[in-house]
């Protein structure tokens, strides 16, 4: 269904109000998350989508679903919107608790050609009311769990249109109000109007408002369309933040290929384990951090990984010692590990596969080479030229996916841009033939360490009790190691000296349970938030 337009006037005054860029469509394509659903129904038919739990906009549907079912669960959602009064072009913020429902929800509010807004679950209160001040009058969707947590201390009043509640959250509206409302017909924004709204990750303080619009998302489609073409059809297993748009992309990825589904809230070995025992994936995308959890997937009852194809892994780097792992686990003639570099702002701009040949002799800084034909990178100094090979200096890409704009701090923006190539933030460095090698975020930069992440690689690999090592600055800019144990046994310091002594004086290890480690909503690490947390327990 191609749907109605958005009148132009409409339009025009989305991109003043965003202040984004007015050059026309690279291509004049755009990617359309109201739509992928029903398309990959028409196409594919009713092929299965499993759950690990129930959805909260439709309890009774249960956890055995499909591509049909969720077209038309998304049809009857867009219905709702539309008689509670949402129109295009409006933001409609989804803050809810962590479930597939907070998908369905976004296409839905794509499908009327409004723009959904997505705010990560564990966002703090205070956060999520600074977010919706830069925001232009939202309507929120939310649910009682938020309500009365997070949210409970924030004054909505003034911040929000309406509220929208999926369940019986007080104050809020309730979806089921308008349940059997009809559908109204499909809308489709101009390709480089707003059409999705996420957050950074928000590892050095407030997380920033990123802007993408149909065409830079369709931009970012196509090359990983041809990533996953060798895989197509293959069962897929996904646990990954539903509120950052990579998880969108590889969704648009399965689902055009027509691949059974099976979307994980809860990565828990105990849960997942059994799961994929029973649908033998062929595809598992997972965060880095995730994926160090699942080590113990490997040799765990049922073969869970047995049939493994293809590993995905994005948002960080993930540690060599890992990717081995999963690597000898599955028993698939040659399975591989794609890695994704990149962030919320740019998109995947460059990529490497792993074997099990690969693994074995790799360098965990090596992050591949830019995507051929949409996305470069460079090495550059600090006034902005390109540094000579194996010459350390700031990693920027240039890119078709690139966001508009950050919504309520268009300054930022503009700094992080230098004549079209967009500053990472990271430090690196290039090869001749040009693969591209991570040295560290530039703030987490220690002058006695050559590489954070190099040495933290190094201490995994060599001491497999550890879940996470993150090394962070101290009082003195001292390297101060935060670590992490499986399990509630204490660090074996005899076997931590051992692994230390040829690598920089660091201070003594301090151990911290996994789960008092600050993250992210794609489990990244928080290491400013650490120091800070050092900082404050050092003078208490």
């Amino acid at each position: 269904m191609a749907g109605t337009l958005v009148p132009a006037e409409r339009s025009a005054a989305m991109r003043d109000r965003l202040h984004t860029d007015r050059q026309p469509a690279l291509s004049g394509r755009g990617f359309y998350l109201g739509s992928m659903f029903r398309e990959a129904a028409d196409r594919h038919g009713p092929v299965f989508v499993t759950l690990d739990r129930p959805l909260d906009v439709d309890p009774d549907s249960g956890t055995d679903l499909s591509y049909t079912a969720l077209a038309d669960l998304v049809d009857e959602l867009s219905g709702r919107l539309w008689e509670a009064g949402v129109r295009p072009s409006e933001e409609v913020v989804v803050h809810k608790t962590d479930n597939v429902d907070i998908v369905l929800l976004t296409c839905a509010v794509s499908r009327i050609g409004a723009v959904p807004v997505l705010l990560s679950p564990g966002l703090a209160g205070p956060v999520v009311g600074q977010l919706l001040e830069r925001l232009h009058k939202p309507w929120l969707i939310t649910d009682r769990a938020k309500l009365e947590g997070p949210l409970k201390g924030v004054d909505l009043t003034g911040l929000v249109r309406r509220t929208l509640g999926v369940d019986d959250a007080p104050g809020a509206e309730p979806l089921r109000k308008y349940v059997g409302a009809p559908t109204p017909a499909a809308v489709r924004l101009h390709p480089r109007d707003a059409s999705l709204i996420t957050h950074s990750s928000g590892t050095t303080g407030l997380p920033k408002l990123a802007v993408h619009c149909p065409n830079t998302m369709w931009n970012r489609l196509v090359p990983q369309k041809a990533m996953g073409w060798p895989t197509r059809g293959e069962t897929a297993a996904l646990h990954m933040s539903f509120v950052h748009s990579r998880f969108y992309h590889l969704l648009g990825v399965l689902l055009h290929f027509g691949s059974p589904l099976l979307l994980i809230v809860d990565p828990e070995p105990s849960n997942v384990g059994p799961l994929l025992a029973r649908h033998r994936p062929g595809i598992v995308e997972t965060h880095p951090n995730t994926f160090v959890l699942w080590e113990e997937l490997a040799d765990a009852p049922g073969a869970p990984l047995s049939r493994v194809r293809s590993y995905g892994s994005t948002f960080d780097a993930i540690h060599p010692r890992t990717v081995q792992r999963l690597l000898d686990a599955s028993q698939r003639r040659s399975p591989w590990l794609i890695q994704l570099y990149g962030q919320s702002e740019t998109g995947p701009v460059a990529f490497q596969w792993f074997t099990r040949r690969s693994a074995a002799r790799a360098d965990g800084r090596r992050v591949g080479i830019g995507i051929p034909g949409f996305t470069r990178v460079r090495v550059a100094d600090d006034a902005g030229r390109r540094v000579a090979p194996g010459t350390a200096g700031r990693i920027e890409a240039r890119t078709r996916g690139r966001i508009l704009t950050y919504l309520g701090a268009r300054e930022r923006y503009l700094r992080q841009l230098d004549s079209g190539w967009w500053q990472m933030g990271d430090m690196g460095y290039q090869s001749r033939w040009g693969a591209l090698y991570l040295i560290d975020r530039e703030i987490d930069q220690i002058d006695s360490v050559h590489s954070n992440l190099e040495v933290e690689d190094t201490l995994m690999s060599r001491l497999e009790e550890l879940r996470e090592v993150v090394i962070v600055p101290g009082a003195d800019r001292e390297p101060v190691p935060v670590v992490c144990v499986r399990g509630e046994r204490p660090l074996d310091l005899r076997r931590w000296h051992e692994a230390t002594a040829d690598l920089p004086t660091m201070a003594a290890p301090r151990q911290w349970r996994f789960d008092e480690l600050p993250m992210t909503s794609t489990w990244k690490v928080k290491r400013v938030e650490i120091t800070r947390m050092l900082a404050e327990s050092t003078r208490t």
